[in-house]
């Protein structure tokens, strides 16, 4: 079998302005990263539609991950790559991968088999650079701030609450908590300080979620950064840094064409974390995406309680967007896991576990009609399942009035998907109920929280910390109230206890902390034992990837 690598390979790309030209976009409108990758002009969003058809959003999401892998991206470039292959006019919206992952545990998010994004080397690793200016433009403003404390602090801010951590695009586990300033008097200000990864910063948050440039500008205007002595907010604006940060941000902000392996055109742009942060390419991506085609499928992950949620309550809910259906992705290996299985038990035939599985894919589905949507099931196969077991799964969507298709994508590109492009387009034909956000702008924190956490993963209730309800003071004392909630919580478990698989009961979400990210235009609200710095494992990725001949190997 050949490896991910090999298979593309094995494919000869299209010259970038040919994918262009078939989304309608001319040559002067791109800024060429070499052949096979480029950006779009922003100014592509003024001009007029030119497509008859009116423009389409699909959502595909999944089940609670398991270290099994369930393949959400991949089921959706072999989605779009069906899509394709039935005649319809389509463009792919997806996540930036981060160099974290990469190097970590999960390796490249390129897609596999052959439903791939291509080129997958430079997507995984410094594709255009996006990740790198996100990170300098983040640090510049640490850096501002730190010199503004070191040279007078004309605005009186109180060392003990600077707020601003700095960021890099790796799981580094030593950089979580650190001491900075140092070394004597020219060094600056000795205070506590931490890193987040680049994908869980507000700077790619705001990138994400900023519709234009002037957009952009007043969001990175007011970044809460620190308190001051008498306890009033300092915004990133007060310290003249948004003007820098623009300069760096201007060109991550136009969205990355790149092509499938069958030449589906592509924007990957934007990539936040779904445990840690809102876990959805850029707004700017998906109206371009929209804009240029019939439909555009996009991805929200890690499971549907993260992505999902926050796609639907953040991303949709804040930018005039609704989709035309929901996919949700399951495997029989994630289901045998959710049902008792070990990962070394996978490849024996168990039908009773995967029955005993169901409840996970359950409380997803009944998540995805709580916003008023019409869920699909998509199975993505692999070459061991058996008949029997895929059978449970039909025969539950069947019983349950849950549209189901087997895709074979993987190993087939979009012609393994047709079955499931026929379906989406036929359900997205149906009347669509109109989305119903988990809650309102005027509500409560609280009540946010206890809503997504009963709703969406099935919580009995909400417990706040000390720490957390002094958070929520904060917030109410500045007028941060109204803002929309981004729970970080363990991708692992329905929970936020990482080892309750299956759909658990009775339990409770536990909130230990709260920021206040006034750009981005959310509250993050950190729950169970979840970091903003993941670690890398005893044995990570890293070790493996090499180069080979000149050809990158060991990313995927």
């Amino acid at each position: 079998m050949k490896t991910d690598v090999e298979i593309a390979q094995s494919v000869q790309t299209k010259p970038i302005e040919e994918i262009a030209a078939s989304l309608g976009v001319s040559r002067d409108d791109l800024h060429p990263y070499g052949r096979d990758k480029a950006k779009i002009d922003l100014s592509v969003l003024d001009k007029e539609r030119k497509r008859d058809k009116p423009s389409r959003l699909v959502l595909v999401s999944a089940i609670t991950p398991t270290p099994a892998g369930e393949g959400k991206t991949t089921t959706t470039i072999g989605l779009g790559q069906a899509m394709a292959q039935i005649g319809e006019s389509v463009c792919l919206a997806l996540r930036e991968p981060s160099l974290g992952p990469c190097m970590g545990i999960k390796g490249g998010a390129a897609g596999g088999g052959y439903s791939q994004v291509v080129p997958a080397d430079s997507i995984n690793l410094h594709f255009t650079g996006d990740f790198h200016a996100i990170t300098s433009a983040h640090n510049t403003l640490a850096a501002v701030l730190d010199n503004h404390i070191h040279f007078g602090n004309a605005l009186n801010i109180d060392t003990r609450r600077v707020l601003w951590p700095r960021v890099m695009d790796m799981n580094d586990r030593s950089l979580r908590n650190i001491v900075v300033g140092l070394g004597g008097v020219l060094q600056g200000v000795p205070r506590e300080a931490h890193f987040d990864i680049t994908a869980a910063s507000e700077i790619m948050a705001i990138l994400c979620l900023s519709q234009s440039l002037e957009d952009l500008r007043q969001r990175l205007d007011r970044i809460l950064v620190a308190y001051t002595v008498d306890k009033q907010p300092v915004l990133a604006g007060q310290l003249n840094a948004t003007g820098a940060m623009m300069a760096l941000l201007r060109d991550a902000m136009m969205p990355n064409l790149v092509q499938t392996l069958e030449g589906t055109p592509a924007l990957v742009h934007g990539g936040p974390f779904a445990n840690i942060a809102h876990g959805c390419n850029s707004v700017l991506a998906t109206k371009m995406a929209m804009h240029l085609a019939d439909w555009t499928i996009t991805e929200a992950g890690f499971g549907f309680d993260l992505g999902g949620e926050k796609f639907f309550d953040i991303k949709c809910a804040g930018n005039d967007l609704d989709v035309a259906a929901v996919v949700l992705v399951t495997t029989v290996r994630a289901l045998k896991m959710h049902g008792g299985k070990k990962k070394n038990e996978l490849t024996a035939a168990a039908p009773d576990a995967v029955e005993r599985g169901l409840p996970n894919l359950e409380r997803h589905l009944d998540s995805i009609r709580h916003f008023g949507k019409r869920p699909i099931v998509a199975l993505n196969r692999f070459h061991h399942d058996t008949d029997d077991e895929i059978e449970v799964i039909r025969q539950y969507c069947q019983s349950n009035g849950v549209a189901f298709a087997e895709s074979n994508h993987f190993a087939e590109g979009g012609r393994g998907a047709v079955a499931l492009a026929e379906l989406l387009v036929q359900e997205a034909e149906k009347d669509q109920q109109p989305l119903r956000p988990t809650y309102q702008r005027e509500d409560s924190p609280e009540e946010k929280i206890r809503a997504v956490a009963q709703s969406v993963y099935g919580a009995r209730d909400v417990v706040f910390s000390k720490r957390a309800k002094y958070d929520l003071g904060q917030v109410r004392a500045h007028g941060y109230e109204n803002l929309p909630i981004c729970i970080a919580k363990t991708q692992s478990s329905l929970s936020d206890d990482p080892s309750l698989l299956g759909r658990p009961e009775d339990f409770d979400i536990t909130v230990q902390q709260i920021q206040i990210n006034s750009g981005a235009g959310f509250l993050v609200v950190l729950t169970g034992d979840i970091v903003r710095m993941p670690g890398l494992p005893k044995s990570p990725q890293s070790e493996r990837i090499d180069v080979v001949d000149g050809v990158i190997v060991g990313l995927q």
